[in-house]
């Protein structure tokens, strides 16, 4: 299989570009799924990152899954959240502040259920990689107001 990670890549960075630049009017779904953009800072660049990942809604809570397309490792906006513990998302055109986590060993099968409905690509991922794949919640703190930021201390 050729390796097409380049093609990925152009496509997610013009995916970001459209869903910030049209304020999330555009972009929050992308090939039928809904789409949003979870905005993080490197562990180690201390830069910022903005990453379109899929998601799926759980009430006021949104789950993610570190699948990193069933790759032995992680994926790295996984690692820098996981790390900060919170970070800002916008869902179409809100932007929220939310505390993540990864599920716990109780509630992660019926939540990964629930994304390989949505989503049954995940469990062909499982398959790939001996690693347990992460089911992210995001739980909000609070919805933003457009063109807040926020200074972290």
């Amino acid at each position: 299989m050729p390796n097409i990670r380049w093609l990925l890549a152009l496509i997610t960075r013009v995916h970001r570009f459209v869903y910030l630049k049209s304020g999330g009017r555009f972009g929050h779904r992308f090939g039928g799924q809904p789409m949003l953009l979870l905005h993080t800072v490197g562990r180690k660049s201390g830069e910022e990152r903005i990453t379109p990942l899929l998601y799926v809604s759980d009430g006021d809570r949104w789950l993610l899954v570190a699948s990193n397309a069933g790759d032995d490792r992680p994926p790295a906006w996984w690692l820098n959240l996981r790390d900060a513990g919170e970070a800002i998302i916008q869902v179409g055109r809100e932007r929220h502040w939310v505390r993540a986590r990864a599920a716990e060993p109780d509630e992660r099968p019926g939540l990964w259920k629930r994304a390989c409905d949505q989503y049954p690509n995940y469990q062909a991922y499982e398959e790939r990689t001996d690693r347990p794949i992460p089911v992210v919640i995001l739980e909000p703190v609070v919805i933003l107001e457009p063109g807040v930021i926020l200074e972290r201390s």
